[in-house]
């Protein structure tokens, strides 16, 4: 069985410290020290004191909370409460009956047919790479990105883009942030979370809904009549949808800001860690730039076709995922006694009970980097802590020990819009520019967890044309 290690004190100063100090991948695994022979990959405390926990980065045990035993766990009464400020009664808080109608709702913005259909990236990443310019300036990739998954979502899901790009949202952009870092600390202290100031987090909540109530407001207008003719309509989008669905204006709220932190601050994520990583390794940058030419040109605009049929930037997109996980972090709760398939017993080969309102965290970020899960490092497969594109050529994760985008029943709904327009800003972004050069210490980077892992320090790089272009 796992080990019992933690007073409720300890773990809520130690989780406190380790977010504000960006340490919380080193407290993760910390607690790992502690497991037993039989269980070496989960810990069981109880770090609140009044609740049974699991700490986990074991494949079968996430497999277990996100399928086989699905009906068992999930985001509980407690996280709901906690997070219903921020994100109400949307698919991230719910459970049951609330979860399944809010995914029903989702699901038909993301079918192949609107995802295709590239012509909003396209309009938006050239905005952006004309601010990038040509002169090798330096410039902030990851606040650029921010910015454009922004625009990209809002005209995509909401119908009408807010140009931030060109006119940055610097109020709504820096309560978005604050909200998340609090949320998040919130969440790791758990019953202490009373104690926390809200002041902050208040008028992040107050800027949040001034920006989303007017898109609601413009929905609600349309009668239902209206909305019923544009449903076969490519103008209709996922807040028409729900403008048909229901007339509560704080249930479309919910579901929009919802919308807005998945379809923005994962890709955002997911792209500055990218471009951070290949400014530290300009032969991956060369090769990858090789494959887009030959594939797409320098200047035609890559189609849906193009970004599957492109194997080195597919590895490319794998290997930031692999490595950072757009949420690296996650937590359910048990709706009734279950088990998690492993660890217990002497020989850890029996099932582990998990009684009714006990929590397993789980961590993709941790599991992912599991050095014991890939096969030896060698000439041909690098250390699974190094960025290398390449050991997808002859490497295939078995089941559940590379879930980015979580799996099962609640697996990311638009995890292939998310992929497309990584892609295709890739692809843009090297199709223009030769090269591009860290500025800064690269090896200072670090990773900030704040509901969404991103680098802490921004990306800060020049970017560098062709000589031919230059002249």
């Amino acid at each position: 069985m796992p080990n019992n290690i933690f007073s409720s004190v300890y773990f809520i100063l130690e989780s406190a410290k380790a977010q504000n100090e960006n340490r919380l991948l080193e407290l993760f695994n910390s607690v790992f020290q502690y497991a037993t022979k039989a269980c070496p990959n989960c810990v069981e405390d109880n770090p609140w004191g009044t609740l049974r926990a699991f700490t986990t980065r074991e494949p079968d045990h996430i497999k277990a909370v996100l399928t086989g035993n699905f009906a068992d766990y999930g985001k509980g009464p407690t996280f709901h409460d906690l997070w219903k400020p921020f994100l109400g009664d949307s698919i991230f808080t719910t459970d049951g009956k609330q979860w399944s109608e809010s995914r029903a709702l989702i699901r038909p913005m993301f079918i192949r047919d609107r995802i295709s259909d590239l012509e909003i990236f396209d309009r938006k990443v050239q905005t952006m790479i004309d601010l990038l310019g040509d002169s090798g300036e330096p410039v902030d990739l990851m606040d650029l990105f921010y910015r454009m998954t922004l625009d990209v979502t809002t005209e995509f899901l909401l119908g009408k883009g807010i140009n931030s790009l060109e006119n940055p949202q610097a109020q709504f952009v820096q309560a978005f942030a604050d909200v998340q870092r609090i949320q998040m600390m919130l969440t790791l202290i758990g019953p202490a979370h009373h104690l926390y100031p809200r002041g902050t987090y208040n008028r992040g909540i107050k800027i949040i809904d001034g920006f989303v109530l007017p898109f609601v407001h413009s929905a609600l207008a349309l009668p239902v009549e209206e909305l019923e003719k544009r449903k076969s309509e490519k103008s209709f989008t996922f807040l028409h949808a729900l403008a048909s669905y229901t007339r509560d204006p704080q249930v479309i709220r919910d579901q929009v800001v919802s919308v807005l932190l998945a379809g923005r601050d994962t890709t955002a994520a997911t792209l500055s860690w990218a471009f951070y990583e290949l400014s530290n390794y300009p032969e991956i940058y060369a090769k990858l730039r090789t494959e887009i030419l030959n594939r797409v040109g320098p200047i035609r605009c890559p189609t849906y076709e193009d970004l599957k049929n492109m194997p080195y930037l597919c590895y490319t997109i794998n290997e930031t995922l692999r490595l950072y996980p757009a949420v690296p972090y996650n937590i359910r709760t048990a709706l009734a006694d279950t088990t998690l398939p492993t660890g217990g017993g002497p020989n850890g080969d029996l099932p582990i009970t998990v009684l009714k309102g006990d929590v397993v965290l789980y961590s993709t970020l941790a599991m992912q980097r599991r050095a014991d899960l890939y096969p030896p490092t060698s000439e041909t497969f690098a250390d699974p802590g190094v960025f290398s594109p390449e050991r997808w050529e002859q490497w295939t994760p078995k089941a559940w020990h590379y879930v980015p985008f979580n799996g099962g029943p609640r697996i990311c709904i638009g995890q292939n819009f998310a992929l497309a327009e990584i892609g295709f800003t890739i692809v843009r972004i090297l199709q223009r520019y030769q090269r591009l050069e860290y500025v800064g210490k690269w090896e200072e980077q670090f990773h900030k967890a704040e509901i969404v892992g991103t680098p802490g320090k921004g990306v800060h790089v020049r970017l560098f044309l062709p000589e031919k272009q230059k002249e």
